[in-house]
């Protein structure tokens, strides 16, 4: 899915680069690898969490511990949007950056995992089965 989002973006990029302007393209690719890389450190930290709470494997918490791994990941999860909130903050007040293009950008993800999710489902209920 973050292969599809990468394309989604330059997609976007490119249609906003001929269809819109420059500054208007820049802006989508900003909010674009924001919301990735976002998104790709949610993958991982969810993918390790939910990894240590599976016993008999390596790196799995004892049943004392899983209140500290949720808090951990609670923590990351408000730091990274602080952090989003802090880069769009700085974005838009120091630059001209074009703030529709930027949200935009920031729609990458939620667009390739609301595609995915069709496809999924499309592929489920007209399967000849």
């Amino acid at each position: 899915m973050l292969v599809m989002s990468w394309v989604y973006l330059l997609i976007l990029v490119l249609g906003s680069w001929i269809f819109g302007s420059w500054s208007f393209a820049w802006a989508v690719l900003a909010g674009g690898i924001i919301s990735i890389a976002s998104f790709h450190v949610s993958q991982r930290d969810v993918t390790v969490f939910m990894d240590s709470l599976v016993p008999g494997q390596e790196g799995a918490v004892e049943k004392g511990t899983i209140k500290k791994s949720k808090k951990g990941f609670i923590l990351k999860f408000w730091f990274r949007l602080f952090l989003i909130g802090l880069v769009l903050f700085f974005l838009i007040k120091s630059s001209n950056i074009n703030v529709f293009g930027l949200i935009l950008g920031l729609t990458t993800v939620v667009f390739t995992v609301t595609l995915s999710a069709v496809t999924v489902v499309w592929r489920y209920y007209f399967s000849r089965r």
